[in-house]
């Protein structure tokens, strides 16, 4: 008897840390769905600790998100651990807060990664929206780096690396008789080809370290698509013990290798001009590196720019023009490779245009329709980042007839949106001509 006695009195000890978790987390949902009469968006049915994130597994997450959302509508209410989560599936519910309540929902949520990654000043993707800071790095961009006049500049710099690109295929392709012609990675040339072109835009010249650079922009969109322990349980101290030394220690190591990287990258290019003065060279046209230098040297700023602020902006440049443009490219040649007709009438509109010319050059773009109706219908499709950057509401707001709460994270599913049977016919299929 005193045995079992004993063995019960182990039971219930074992029992009473779920026991705890389990009650915490009831209390917790319940009181926030009470809370000052919030009347929140419908959603899945949640389990305890974990809430939503069942309902994610074995799918992609936009895929997952835009089924349940036919169940349970445009806007869609689930709880991911403790983090609470409104996810706009409709252009009417994702105007809301893009648009009717830009400003409220206009700051992202500050992951572990984010706070990682911004531990010596954040770039352009997690700067605080509204502060000194974003204001000063919005200014920049708009009137410095991304003016349209900047970006035209650039265009001899993309009509040669699309040549570079061309001259690759072509010369990857050519058959050596006998042996059989070998197979071309299209999705890697394309992948050098827009890094390429953005390196050249932004610090003036190719370098070799092609490969190194895609892998961090690689490393970088996963970490940023993702979330760690801690920021799905930010209050559980089990959580925190178990999981943030080790997240803290690898994260930091690879924010160390990027930086160090782009401080090589940095630090090359102000040699490089140093030694083109001193040695009576030809003037380079100043790149975005230049100006960002100039703006620092100059001053007169709210915010000081950095050496590190100046390399994680060059990296948010670097990243985003080559994640997006080279998915869209890879992409685009796929839909045309399964279509044959679109690709034959792309190809006839590109051969009339550039009949009798070797090179192609942006001047004559504008009468390629056909082929603007291609990326356009690419990007409807296959949109780079399906779920956008997500949001965080700065305080309750009313969307749509429901309440949101401050703190909450907000998601818009583009590709749900962009494949919405209301608004397109045949969705999933690749169209050019419908619009």
């Amino acid at each position: 008897m005193d045995n079992s006695a004993y063995y019960c009195y182990c039971c219930l000890l074992a029992l009473l840390p779920p026991l705890y978790f389990l009650v915490k987390f009831w209390w917790r949902t319940s009181c926030a769905r009470r809370s000052h009469g919030l009347r929140l968006p419908p959603g899945p049915w949640q389990l305890p600790i974990i809430g939503s994130i069942h309902h994610l597994r074995g799918s992609l997450v936009h895929r997952a998100l835009r089924d349940l959302s036919l169940r349970h509508g445009p806007l869609m209410f689930l709880r991911l651990g403790e983090v609470p989560v409104v996810v706009a599936s409709t252009p009417d519910a994702a105007k809301e807060f893009m648009k009717t309540h830009d400003a409220t929902f206009a700051t992202r949520p500050m992951t572990l990664s984010a706070k990682v990654f911004a531990k010596d000043g954040p770039g352009i993707v997690v700067a605080p929206y509204g502060g000194d800071h974003w204001r000063q790095l919005r200014k920049i961009c708009i009137v410095e780096l991304l003016s349209t006049r900047r970006v035209r500049s650039f265009g001899p710099v993309r009509e040669e690396e699309a040549a570079r690109l061309v001259q690759a295929v072509a010369g990857a392709s050519t058959r050596r008789a006998p042996a059989p012609a070998p197979l071309v990675d299209l999705g890697r040339l394309a992948a050098v080809y827009v890094a390429d072109a953005s390196v050249r835009a932004i610090v003036g010249r190719r370098f070799g370290e092609t490969d190194a650079l895609l892998r961090f922009v690689d490393e970088s969109v996963r970490l940023a698509g993702g979330f760690t322990p801690v920021d799905l349980f930010p209050s559980s101290l089990l959580v925190r013990v178990l999981t943030l030394r080790r997240a803290v220690r690898r994260l930091e190591h690879f924010r160390e290798s990027l930086f160090g990287f782009m401080d090589g990258v940095v630090r090359e290019h102000l040699e490089r001009k140093q030694s083109s003065r001193g040695g009576g060279g030809e003037e380079e046209e100043a790149d975005m590196v230049d100006v960002l230098l100039r703006i620092q040297q100059e001053g007169n700023l709210k915010f000081p720019l950095t050496m590190r602020i100046i390399e994680a902006v060059i990296f948010d440049l670097i990243a985003g023009g080559i994640e997006t443009a080279s998915s869209t490219l890879q992409w685009a040649m796929a839909e045309l490779m399964r279509n044959p007709a679109a690709m034959s009438k792309a190809q006839a509109e590109v051969r009339g245009v550039y009949a009798g010319q070797t090179k192609v050059t942006e001047d004559r773009l504008g009468e390629l329709p056909y082929l603007q109706l291609v990326i356009k219908e690419t990007l409807r499709l296959h949109v780079p980042g399906p779920l956008l950057i997500p949001r965080e509401c700065q305080e309750h707001c009313r969307v749509l007839g429901y309440d949101v709460p401050k703190g909450a994270m907000v998601l818009v599913n583009a590709w749900a949106i962009a494949r919405s049977p209301e608004y397109w016919e045949e969705p999933d299929a690749f169209d050019p001509d419908r619009a």
